[in-house]
């Protein structure tokens, strides 16, 4: 009995050839099989072949079957653009699903999913409002069909979640954070830290506080930023006692304050006119072993400066220079300006003497001030007048050395 010859061997890169220059993709699939018993080809053979395959629905088929014929199990790095280009085609998502499907949950001898692959394609499906409810199908098919180690569940859903909070769908991203308890998976800070920052732009700040006190029952470790979101979404919504109460809260939860929450209370008192109340919030930060730095005292001197606390003002500035601080001219501005509101000539003076020593250009507008101001005052025009040209003179010499340094 005669026996069929097998065909000739061609090297790897011979059939590479071959197979890329057919622009047939079936053509090219039957050289791949023709030539299988004497050749093996090379996987950037088969990666262009299963894409080219993948591209035309009636062709897919071939492309599942090619995968399952590959002698170890495709890398993500294959079966990513392969799934995509399914995704790219022009039909409804259940062809990308059920493809999923037959590659990794009910097919024959389903492959091993990794966990990479599975972040990368809930990360391009939710990216597309019209591709996102296949993202959700795609989560649950595989959290209830595949044993899936806690924290790729956890990986998962916090993806969508954020998916969905930067769409704004609250009740979305609450259902998937309620459904990681039903499936024994706790969430961990980034999970709330997510929830919080969407529910704070909903202006839902109390179930946002909530969240807060959930975190530290349940024992997850509390996420600074989540509580600077909450006390920033407080300061807006004018709960300034909420807040404060909140900061104070902080500390036997863990989280000491940083500069930045303390920062965003006294932003927020001053903007509604409460500048006592905010200098009480910087001694608190001073004994609690926080420094304030220069935004904290620009904040604060022109909060008392726009209530008219020009004395308590100054005193706060000559403490941020005391520290090493040099002030943003807008901060001397504020206090000269207010200064000359009432009359205080000298004192508006002893301010731009003391910029000018520090080598801050003042501001044309502070010399306006001042100079009306003086022009008002026959009185101590004159010693005005030379505090200021003296003062002038010590800041040009002063930035005059600094250069020569």
């Amino acid at each position: 009995m005669s026996m069929l010859a097998s065909p000739p061997a061609i090297s790897p890169a011979r059939l590479h050839k071959l197979v890329t220059s057919q622009p047939d993709p079936l053509l090219a699939l039957e050289l791949v099989t023709v030539t299988s018993p004497t050749t093996t080809p090379h996987p950037a053979t088969l990666h262009s072949l299963l894409l080219r395959l993948a591209r035309r629905r009636d062709h897919l088929p071939h492309a599942l079957a090619l995968l399952r014929r590959l002698p170890d199990p495709p890398s993500p790095r294959l079966l990513l653009p392969v799934l995509l280009a399914v995704l790219r085609l022009r039909r409804p998502p259940q062809l990308f699903l059920s493809t999923f499907n037959s590659l990794f949950v009910s097919g024959p001898s389903p492959l091993p999913l990794h966990p990479q692959l599975l972040l990368r394609l809930l990360s391009v499906l939710s990216s597309t409002a019209s591709h996102f409810p296949s993202a959700l199908h795609l989560l649950r098919l595989v959290s209830s069909r595949l044993p899936i180690p806690a924290p790729l569940v956890l990986a998962s859903h916090n993806l969508l979640i954020e998916a969905a909070a930067r769409s704004g769908h609250v009740a979305v991203s609450l259902s998937l954070f309620h459904r990681l308890r039903s499936l024994n998976v706790s969430p961990n800070a980034d999970t709330y830290r997510i929830l919080t920052q969407l529910l704070c732009r909903k202006a839902q700040v109390r179930t946002a506080a909530t969240l807060l006190d959930e975190m530290l029952h349940r024992g997850i470790p509390a996420d600074p930023l989540a509580y600077t979101t909450v006390l920033n979404a407080l300061c807006r919504k004018k709960q300034l006692r909420e807040a404060y109460r909140l900061l104070c809260l902080m500390r036997g939860r863990g989280v000491p304050p940083d500069i930045v929450h303390y920062n965003t209370i006294i932003v927020g008192m001053c903007r509604e006119g409460r500048p006592l109340d905010a200098c009480k919030v910087v001694g608190d930060m001073v004994e609690s072993g926080c420094k304030p730095n220069a935004a904290t005292y620009a904040t604060l001197v022109n909060g008392l400066c726009v209530s008219g606390l020009y004395e308590k003002a100054e005193a706060y500035l000559v403490d941020m220079v005391g520290k090493g601080l040099v002030p943003h001219f807008s901060v001397f501005h504020s206090v000269i300006k207010g200064y000359c509101a009432v009359g205080k000539v000298k004192e508006a003076a002893q301010i731009m003497s003391l910029m000018l020593d520090l080598g801050v250009v003042p501001h044309v507008e502070s010399w306006s001030s001042v100079i009306r101001c003086v022009c008002n005052d026959e009185d101590c025009i004159e010693a005005v007048l030379l505090q200021m040209v003296t003062g002038k003179r010590r800041g040009s010499s002063t930035i005059s050395r600094s250069t020569l340094k």
